[in-house]
């Protein structure tokens, strides 16, 4: 009977010390802009991606999310190909720094689950952007 609390006791302080040690990290994002029509990245963009990565104390902790979006100008095949485009370009600069690919996921949401009302301009602009996400990996 001892030996079964005991491992009860285990089972049920070691999930919560994981959880712990993770919980000091949270969700990062940083989010590059775009041009209408465009997927091209700026030297700013590149120094400020840079300046990002740089600011995480252990990249290996944490899985990347690139997610890419668009505005609702074009059609849709042609905002998914866009989207695809700049999430390629954000990758492209990601591993230039060193970041292992395979901590690094692509989704593309094209012109579909806009953040910002596309029916204004200022809402188009927010939503020309590739979001790039840091999460935490529970070991």
């Amino acid at each position: 009977m001892r030996i079964l609390t005991l491992w009860a006791i285990i089972g049920f302080v070691y999930p919560v010390l994981s959880q712990e040690s993770v919980a000091k990290e949270e969700t990062l994002r940083k989010s590059v802009y775009f041009g209408g029509g465009s997927y091209s990245i700026s030297q700013d963009q590149v120094v400020e991606i840079k300046e990002f990565f740089d600011s995480v104390d252990n990249i290996k902790n944490y899985q990347i999310t690139i997610s890419g979006h668009t505005d609702n100008i074009g059609g849709k095949e042609y905002n998914e190909w866009l989207s695809h485009m700049r999430s390629q370009m954000v990758k492209e600069n990601i591993i230039k720094l060193d970041v292992p690919e395979e901590l690094i996921f692509i989704k593309k949401f094209g012109q579909d689950n806009p953040l910002y009302d596309n029916e204004k301009h200022e809402g188009r602009l927010r939503n020309r952007r590739v979001d790039i996400i840091l999460s935490p990996i529970v070991f």
